[in-house]
């Protein structure tokens, strides 16, 4: 059976885990930007690891599904949706459920209301966030990406099933359009409140489009960049990102009070830098890939997913005891960094357990349906 993998993919995908990571932590334990300005910037603009998932998330599955095509003359519409299936739904309707029990009976994670189950139940989170909101439990916020990622493994396939490449082309400039269309409606309606913008789909489609284009027009070549090279790509990547957020004040779900001029060129450089990082790392030879962080990459859904509950615990309700373990050690005044490293410590191993006793038995099964390998 034919394989695709590429290990650089997954050190990318711990990449954009960790910017998520980062940025995460300033919900719940913020860092003051007068005394550590950069600090501080860094961690705002790693929220933009989200739409480099999407990139990756795009890339590879056109990758598979076009290979799929070129070496059969067609692709299974049915199989791919079974796979997508083993692949997200158990760790997420695992998850997103035993949530919503837990707050039956406790008040410690908010509440889960019946719109919010019925939305994130069949996918549409990410829209009933635009409209309504963060929501009032603070753990299951991060899942609303998964509904716009679903939203793409559902339309793919089928434009790849009946327009081919063609109609994959069309398919990717025509969102590229919306895309921009949809930031200069949001850039003409400046607001003070919540800005839907950031979970809209219309918008983050951009980098799923990117994704696209990117498999398609690179027709399987890697770039043979030399490390310098890698390097610079990755450093302006990280600029572009700055620009985007301290210039183009860009800032996620964030009032949005900048100028047409000033969104278009923000999300411009947000989707500048997702292409940079990745130019940057793909096409490295697996040799020179760290086994340990591709691993980390390989887990990262269920990093992604546990994340965020794990800092509720660390900086909400055993507030007191990382106090007290901080004072104990003599970090007191860095509790808040103790705190992100026992939330990282723990999120990781939460993860591994996922993995390899919960998930791994589905992936499995995934398998039967599969017909390009890649690292699952």
């Amino acid at each position: 059976m034919t394989r695709y993998y590429k290990p650089e993919l997954d050190v990318l995908r711990f990449c954009a885990f960790l910017f998520v990571f980062f940025t995460h932590r300033l919900d719940l334990a913020p860092i003051d930007p007068a005394e550590y300005y950069w600090g501080y910037h860094l961690s705002l603009v790693g929220v933009f690891g989200v739409p480099l998932f999407f990139f990756l998330s795009a890339f590879l599955i056109t990758e598979l599904l076009t290979k799929e095509q070129a070496l059969l003359g067609t692709i299974s519409v049915k199989s791919f949706y079974i796979r997508r299936i083993l692949r997200i739904w158990p760790l997420y309707f695992t998850f997103f459920f035993g949530m919503v029990m837990v707050t039956q009976f406790s008040h410690k994670f908010g509440q889960i209301s019946s719109g919010t189950q019925l939305a994130f139940s069949f996918f549409s989170g990410n829209w009933y966030i635009t409209f309504k909101g963060w929501l009032g439990s603070y753990p299951i916020n991060p899942l609303w990406s998964v509904s716009v990622e679903e939203q793409l493994y559902i339309l793919l396939p089928l434009v790849i099933f009946f327009t081919g490449k063609r109609g994959l082309l069309i398919f990717s400039y025509l969102a590229l359009f919306v895309a921009y269309a949809a930031v200069i409606y949001y850039a003409q309606r400046p607001t003070k409140e919540f800005s839907g913008e950031w979970t809209n789909s219309f918008v983050q489609f951009q980098f799923f489009a990117a994704g696209i284009l990117c498999s398609l027009y690179l027709k399987g070549m890697q770039p043979k960049w030399p490390v310098m090279a890698r390097i610079a790509m990755f450093i302006a990547g990280v600029a572009c990102w700055l620009i985007a957020s301290i210039v183009c004040e860009v800032h996620a779900d964030s009032p949005h009070l900048s100028t047409i001029w000033q969104a278009i060129s923000g999300w411009g450089l947000i989707l500048t830098g997702v292409i940079l990082f990745f130019l940057s790392l793909y096409g490295v030879e697996e040799k020179f890939m760290p086994r340990a962080l591709a691993y980390l990459g390989r887990i990262s859904y269920g990093m992604y997913v546990f994340h965020i509950t794990m800092f509720w615990f660390v900086y909400q309700i055993y507030k007191k005891e990382l106090d007290a373990f901080s004072k104990l050690i003599g970090a007191y005044e860095w509790r808040n960094d103790v705190g992100f490293i026992i939330a990282f410590v723990v999120t990781v191993i939460i993860a591994m357990l996922s993995y390899h006793f919960f998930e791994k038995p589905f992936l499995r099964l995934k398998r039967k349906f599969t017909l390009i390998l890649s690292r699952d």
